[in-house]
C-alpha cells in the first residue's frame, strides 16, 4: 500500500461550525439518504506542519526489533506473541454501533485496539481494528463511515469495512486508490463487495443493526479487488509496549493512580459520550480496564465476556459541526492532549500526527518521551476537545 501525503485535518478546518441539536439516538439508516455531493477541500502540504518528533523512551525495557521465534512475533497491535501470519498481515478497521438498539455487538471482543468518536445524535460509534478474524464467521452489526474514522484507518495501515458512509464527507475520500476498503453496495461506494455482507436475523431489532461482515466473503472480495495483505515497508507501529516481564506503570512511579475512568464525566452533556454514559473499571489483579455503558457491563454476543483492555487513551481533537444533519467533524492530523491510562496510572501528554495518512498518532508524556503501553489491547476514546470539560477520573 503506497503512503498518501494527504492529511485530513484541512477538511475540518474549512468547514463552517454550524450548531446542531442531537437526540440520544441516532437517526442514520442503513443505508443513508442521498445527499448533494459538496467538494472536499484540498488537504494540507507536508511542508506546512513538519515538527520534530521525540524518540522511542531509554532506560526501560521495551519491545523494539520483532523476531519470529518458534513461529509467532510479537504484534504491532498488542505486543503479545502471535502466529507470524497475523501478525505481518494488516488488520481490518470495522464500522461497529454503539447505541443501545444495536446492543450486543459480535466478535468486538477479539478487536486488537477499538476507536470510538462521537457521530451526529451526539453518540459514538467504535471502529474496530482486528488482526485475529480467521477464527470468526462474522462481526458485527456494521454501521456507516465517516471520514476522521478512515483517515484513523490509514494510519494503522488497515483494510476500511464499512456499510454506508456520510457521502459529503466521505464519497471522495474513501474512493481514493489510497484507501482500500470493503464497502457494502450503497450509493456512493464505487467498487462495492456485495459478497462481504449479509443480514442477520434479529428479532426486534431495526433492520440497520442487522447486517454483518462475514469473514469469508471479505477474503474473497480482498482477494477480487486486487488488496495486499502485507505492510507497508515504511510502517510505522502505533505503539511502544513494555517488553516481556515489564510493566509500564512502574516507568511512571510518580504518576497519579485512578481506577474509574469516564470519557464522558459522570453526568449528561452534548460531547458525545454522555448518551450512554460509558466507563472504565481497573482491576489490579490482572491490569485490565472493563468497559461499562448504560449502568452495565458492556459484552461481547458471541460468548457473553465483558470488553476488557490493557490501555485506555483520551485522544483530544478539535471538533465542529458541519451541517444541519449535525455531521461532525474532528482533527485527526497534528497534535493535541492526550491521557494513557495504564497500570492503574494516569499519564498525560500529547499526540502527535505529521507524517501523512498512512502514519498514526503517536503518544508522549510530558517530558516529550514516548508513552509506554502495557502489552495487551488498547481502547483509545476520541475526546471532543470543546467538551473535555466533562472528562474525569478517580
Amino acid at each position: 500500500m503506497k503512503k498518501s501525503l494527504c492529511l485530513g485535518l484541512t477538511v475540518l478546518l474549512m468547514m463552517n461550525m454550524l450548531s446542531g441539536c442531537g437526540k440520544a439516538e441516532e437517526p442514520e439508516k442503513s443505508e443513508p439518504e442521498i445527499i448533494q455531493q459538496q467538494p472536499v477541500p484540498s488537504p494540507v502540504t507536508e511542508e506546512e506542519t513538519t515538527p520534530e518528533l521525540a524518540a522511542e523512551p531509554e532506560g526501560f525495557p521495551v519491545i523494539k526489533e520483532r523476531e519470529t521465534v518458534d513461529g509467532k512475533r510479537q504484534s504491532y497491535l498488542t505486543g503479545e506473541w502471535k502466529d507470524e501470519s497475523v501478525v505481518t498481515r494488516r488488520p481490518i478497521a470495522v464500522m461497529i454501533p454503539n447505541n443501545s438498539p444495536a446492543m450486543p455487538q459480535y466478535g468486538i471482543s477479539r478487536a486488537s485496539i477499538i476507536y470510538e468518536a462521537p457521530v451526529e445524535g451526539r453518540i459514538t460509534r467504535l471502529m474496530a481494528v482486528f488482526e485475529d478474524f480467521d477464527d470468526l464467521d462474522r462481526i458485527g452489526p456494521i454501521r456507516s463511515s465517516r471520514d476522521y474514522f478512515v483517515y484513523v484507518a490509514m494510519g494503522y495501515e488497515a483494510i476500511y469495512c464499512n456499510w454506508g458512509l456520510a457521502r459529503p464527507y466521505v464519497e471522495e475520500l474513501i474512493n481514493r486508490d489510497t484507501v482500500q476498503n470493503i464497502s457494502a453496495a450503497v450509493e456512493g461506494i464505487y467498487k462495492p463487495a456485495n459478497e462481504a455482507y449479509d443480514r442477520v436475523s434479529r428479532p426486534g431489532y431495526a433492520t440497520e443493526f442487522t447486517g454483518y461482515l462475514f469473514i469469508d466473503g471479505m477474503l474473497k472480495a480482498a482477494d477480487r479487488l486486487g488488496y495486499d495483505w502485507e505492510y507497508d515497508d515504511a510502517y510505522v507501529p502505533p505503539f511502544t509496549f513494555a517488553a516481556e516481564g515489564a510493566k509500564a506503570q512502574d516507568n511512571y512511579g510518580d504518576a497519579e493512580g485512578a481506577t474509574m475512568v469516564y470519557p464522558g464525566g459522570q453526568g449528561g452533556n452534548q460531547g458525545g459520550y454522555g448518551a450512554y454514559n460509558p466507563y472504565f473499571e481497573y482491576h489490579e489483579d490482572d491490569g485490565l480496564y472493563y468497559r461499562y455503558q448504560n449502568g452495565k457491563k458492556q459484552i461481547d454476543e458471541i460468548d457473553s465476556s465483558q470488553l476488557a483492555v490493557s490501555n485506555v487513551v483520551f485522544q483530544y481533537c478539535h471538533g465542529e459541526v458541519r451541517d444541519d444533519h449535525d455531521y461532525l467533524a474532528f482533527g485527526v492530523h497534528g497534535e493535541g492532549r492526550a491521557i494513557v491510562f495504564t497500570g492503574g496510572k494516569v499519564i498525560k501528554g500529547t499526540w502527535k500526527r505529521y507524517d501523512g495518512d498512512a502514519t498514526p498518532a503517536k503518544f508522549y508524556d510530558e517530558n516529550g518521551d514516548e508513552i509506554i503501553f502495557n502489552q495487551g489491547k488498547t481502547w483509545i476514546c476520541n475526546i471532543w476537545e470543546e467538551y473535555s470539560e466533562y472528562v474525569s477520573y478517580e
